[in-house]
């Protein structure tokens, strides 16, 4: 399992990023959030976190642009976790060669998000069955 227990929710509507430090805060991992992109890179660089979920609508500063900064990233990358509001092949398919390895749709629940971490490793698959 990763050193951090940090994930990072990438989206600008607020209230998918409460919704989203809500479910990682009750599976005992620390949430963080930012609203587009750029501070999300900052916040890449300063707290390492173990995973980011990524919105793939983002203003500005897109999903593909945040994913070629992601790759830039100087030591243990984070997991990326594609955020999708349909389940788009060539959406899934452009993210995972950019960067993006796992993708969830949205809306999503606290069994879905566990489930996609205890996949990666950042949470263990015992506990997130007994947390769910």
């Amino acid at each position: 399992m990763p050193a951090s227990k940090t994930c990072l929710i990438v989206d600008d509507s607020e209230l998918i990023r409460e919704i989203a430090e809500r479910i990682i805060l009750d599976l005992g991992l620390e949430a963080e959030g930012a609203a587009d992109a750029a501070a999300a890179i900052e916040i890449c660089r300063e707290k390492k976190p173990a995973a980011v979920f990524l919105d793939w609508d983002l203003p500005s500063m897109g999903a593909l642009d945040f994913l070629r900064e992601a790759a830039s990233l100087e030591g243990e990358r984070p997991a990326i976790i594609l955020c999708a509001t349909e389940n788009d092949h060539q959406q899934f398919t452009l993210a995972k060669a950019a960067g993006a390895a796992h993708h969830i749709l949205k809306p999503f629940d606290k069994g879905a998000v566990a489930a996609k971490l205890a996949e990666i490793g950042i949470i263990d698959p015992l506990a997130q069955a007994a947390n769910s």
